[in-house]
């Protein structure tokens, strides 16, 4: 899975990480590289919690690439 992320060195020079495409998954680091790292476990958590409040008929879905 590809996500784009946005990456944006903060005033107190954090580098937040956040996902547009995920609403509300986002996440911080102190360098560029950890961001990217705690972001990509934020999409992994944020997948599982949805996956879990809408359980999908894997048979019914299908993936599409832009």
């Amino acid at each position: 899975m590809k996500l784009r992320v946005v990456i944006e060195k903060d005033e107190e020079g954090f580098f937040t990480a956040e996902v547009p495409s995920l609403p509300g998954c986002l996440s911080q680091g102190n360098t560029e590289d950890q961001a990217i790292a705690n972001v990509k476990e934020a999409i992994e958590g944020w997948l599982e919690v949805m996956e879990s409040k809408r359980k999908i008929d894997k048979s019914q879905a299908v993936e599409i690439q832009v």
